[in-house]
């Protein structure tokens, strides 16, 4: 579909795309429209390119299975980065490091223990 199309030029196309789709399906108007809570005729006007109520054009779209592109056309908001963060929990920033002659495991070392490590 052209973005530049006018109004009445981009309504023909979805008109023309409902039907394709009607008839992909092998379903008649009336019976897309008995299953939208629409008249046949209301149908018959959206095919051919007239402007449609939006809650009608959504019950066609859902008879026909196509309501999932709507997310696709208006998709919602992005998530901002600080709950991107705060969703994934938080994560280590780095690596400890043993330091050498302390053991990471046992007796921690302590003000005045220099002196001791070789006595052991």
């Amino acid at each position: 579909m052209e973005h530049q199309g006018s109004d009445r030029a981009i309504l023909a196309e979805l008109g023309g795309r409902l039907r394709e789709a009607r008839l992909g399906l092998n379903l008649s108007q009336t019976e897309v429209a008995e299953k939208a809570g629409i008249g046949r005729i209301t149908l018959q006007r959206m095919e051919a390119g007239e402007s449609p109520s939006l809650i009608n054009f959504i019950r066609v779209l859902r008879v026909l299975g196509l309501l999932e592109g709507l997310e696709r056309l208006l998709p919602g908001p992005a998530p901002s980065p600080i709950d991107e963060l705060e969703r994934r929990g938080r994560r280590r920033q780095r690596a400890g490091s043993t330091r050498a002659g302390t053991e990471s495991r046992g007796k921690r070392w302590r003000w005045g223990d220099e002196g001791m490590q070789g006595e052991e």
